[in-house]
């Protein structure tokens, strides 16, 4: 039997742990992924903290995943080995539930996650069901790829289904993994895409980025400064605080709608008034599907979009882990995996 180098996680709150195990074999209807780079997401807290109801140890976490495929499963003859794919927080779905019948398989009532559900990408190896594959373009590289499979595919899919179109002002709350992508996501739409965050630091990135506006939210009042603007037609929230995101709710235009990707421990609180009176929303938005996906990565290959990188090799994912969690990466952590396609 063949053997791979992995991480694991043995039980909740343990260690990430570099091991060898058999390379698995896909079964009908899946296929087996070299994995050539896996990004390091802030979910993976899930599976590192024991956060997920049903986890069973011990787990390989990582959703995130960039690679080709090496074998397919009985069952398949729409993809090829040596194929590049991509595969992100959708890991699979039933089709059978209501909202899968509904067409609505992102939110399927026994949706699968990799790194969750089975076993994710911070190994050589890994095998995953037909639907959740995701075709990767040859203009990205694996490690350019692999970030936009959770937090490209948020960022893009939550602001084409927000019903902005070109020339709408648009803020991105937070500049930082998911916000240093909406920003450039916004500007390649044609938005007038304002970016919000705390302090002066940020605001040549965030112009270099595409933001034609940049709002100080330590020395400025959000809410008035995006009035000043004519008000936000949306606000995406990325930021982990719902206080910034109430600040902000304030700066909506008529009609105009808070889309919440951001996971904060803290209430959002709105004035039903402010609601009303201006036909305001508020939304929550998960990530999307695997043609979302594949949609995310042709449009960031198309037009330029690209995120901002830390390389780690696989064995160093216990360091790589700890500075995603510290705050202090700049701004997606990285795990390369294997050889690069040649040519990337």
């Amino acid at each position: 039997m063949r053997q791979m180098k992995a991480v694991e996680v043995r039980e909740p709150k343990g260690p990430l742990q570099l091991v060898q195990r058999d390379v698995p074999n896909p079964g009908a209807g899946q296929v087996l992924i070299k994995v050539h780079a896996c990004g390091i997401c802030h979910s993976d807290v899930f599976t590192k903290e024991g956060l997920w109801p049903g986890l069973r140890y011990p787990r390989i976490p990582g959703h995130e995943i960039a690679g080709v495929i090496e074998t397919l499963g009985p069952g398949i003859d729409e993809w090829k080995p040596g194929q590049r794919v991509g595969v992100g927080w959708h890991g699979g779905h039933c089709g059978r539930c209501e909202r899968c019948r509904r067409g609505d398989f992102v939110l399927c009532e026994r949706g699968l996650v990799p790194g969750i559900s089975y076993d994710g990408g911070y190994a050589e190896y890994m095998v995953a069901p037909v639907e959740a594959l995701a075709r990767v373009p040859d203009d990205l590289s694996d490690v350019e790829a692999a970030p936009l499979l959770c937090a490209g595919i948020t960022t893009f899919n939550a602001l084409r289904n927000s019903g902005a179109r070109a020339g709408d002002v648009v803020a991105i709350l937070g500049i930082g993994g998911l916000g240093h992508l909406g920003v450039q996501f916004s500007a390649r739409m044609g938005l007038e895409t304002v970016a919000i965050a705390r302090g002066k630091d940020k605001e040549e990135l965030a112009r270099k980025l595409g933001a034609r506006h940049y709002i100080d939210s330590a020395t400025q009042d959000v809410a008035q400064a995006l009035g000043a603007l004519g008000g936000a037609k949306v606000v995406l929230a990325t930021v982990t605080s719902g206080k910034a995101m109430t600040a902000a709710s304030g700066g909506l235009a008529v009609d105009g709608k808070l889309i919440v990707v951001g996971v904060s421990e803290e209430p959002v609180e709105i004035h039903t008034v402010q609601l009303i009176m201006g036909r305001r929303s508020v939304q929550g938005w998960p990530s999307g599907t695997a043609a979302d996906s594949q949609d995310t990565l042709a449009f960031s290959a198309a037009t330029g979009v690209r995120p901002m990188i830390e390389e780690f090799p696989l064995e160093r994912a216990a360091e790589a882990y700890d500075r995603m969690i510290s705050g202090k990466a700049r701004f997606r952590v990285v795990l390369k995996t294997g050889r690069q396609p040649a040519g990337l």
